[in-house]
């Protein structure tokens, strides 16, 4: 099977990739939205957990990362729920982890292991400690392909960065001891500037931060008023808004009628309608220059001020009184 993917490049890919890719679990990210609520209020923030998974599983095979690592990242995501991190504010998962607490769930009750084992793979092996794929997973405020491919595809698609640009930063990308690492300061600049670019503009965008709380709050309400049930989310998109509007509720459809791209609002922290914080995402990466691992903020003060701006930033989170709707 051939794979075109216009971050990286076409792949041939092994009969096993395949089989994962056709099943209906990977099938099923196809319909669920990366950016959670940001769709309903911005048509351009459109990217899925579908094209995210390929893409990373992709980074990995291009990084050089087993076939086992390759699988790894392709299922690393298939346990994210309609509308992705959305139902962590939904279920009070701090850490927005909530598709973490259910993966190994979500892996045992689908095809997958029987995938596997057709090709003669222990799933148990590859899915019960992510954290053994060091291309995949790393913890901030390091690099690693789940990191990278979010942050480039994310910033690609919404016209922030180019794809000259995109491909010239991989060319800089080396493994050093199964890790991922940038070998020059110029680059890693470049990457730090893009990341913030997703983790702080965007996401912390005042009209995703609005997306997001009215759609947790529709959610809980149609939890507590039994319109949808836990289970039913790890459908699509698509099924869960259109229960919500099969239930002919009205204060579920008047909240829905808010979610929308029209609507005015203005960050303000002393005279606010909603508040959200959403989990710190810092990166501050080792540089391989020279044959050793430099940390990038003692080397290059626009990442130290970068890092500095984005952590003030993350910790207040953002105050926004709605202006008219």
């Amino acid at each position: 099977m051939k794979i075109v993917d216009e971050i990286y490049g076409e792949f041939i890919i092994e009969p096993v990739l395949e089989d994962l890719i056709n099943s209906q679990t990977i099938q099923r990210l196809k319909k669920v939205h990366q950016g959670g609520a940001s769709y309903l209020v911005n048509k351009q923030w459109n990217g899925t957990r579908y094209e995210h998974s390929i893409g990373v599983m992709l980074l990995v095979r291009r990084l050089g990362g087993t076939i086992e690592e390759q699988i790894a990242g392709l299922l690393h995501d298939v346990s994210h729920t309609a509308f992705s991190h959305v139902i962590d504010y939904v279920f009070d998962a701090k850490n927005e982890n909530y598709h973490e607490q259910i993966f190994n769930q979500v892996i045992e009750g689908s095809n997958i292991p029987s995938i596997l084992a057709k090709h003669n793979l222990d799933f148990k092996k590859i899915i019960d400690d992510l954290s053994q794929w060091k291309i995949l997973e790393q913890p901030l405020p390091e690099l690693c392909a789940d990191r990278i491919d979010y942050t480039l595809r994310d910033m690609y698609h919404y016209g922030k960065i180019s794809l000259e640009e995109v491909r010239v930063f991989l060319s800089h990308l080396v493994i050093v001891n199964r890790k991922i690492y940038i070998d020059s300061i110029e680059w890693t600049e470049w990457f730090v500037d893009t990341y913030y670019k997703e983790v702080i503009d965007y996401f912390l965008d005042p009209l995703n931060i609005y997306g997001y709380t009215i759609l947790s709050k529709i959610l809980k309400m149609a939890l507590t008023k039994n319109i949808v049930r836990p289970e039913d989310f790890l459908g699509t998109d698509e099924e869960i808004i259109n229960q919500l509007y099969r239930s002919n509720d009205k204060e579920v459809i008047h909240s829905l009628n808010q979610l929308q791209g029209k609507v005015m609002l203005i960050e303000d922290d002393q005279d606010y309608d909603y508040h959200m914080k959403q989990k710190e995402r810092l990166i501050d990466p080792s540089i391989w220059l020279d044959g050793q691992l430099i940390r990038a903020s003692t080397i290059s003060e626009k990442v130290r001020l970068q890092h500095s701006r984005a952590s003030i930033k993350a910790r207040k989170g953002v105050y926004l009184r709605v202006i008219s709707k």
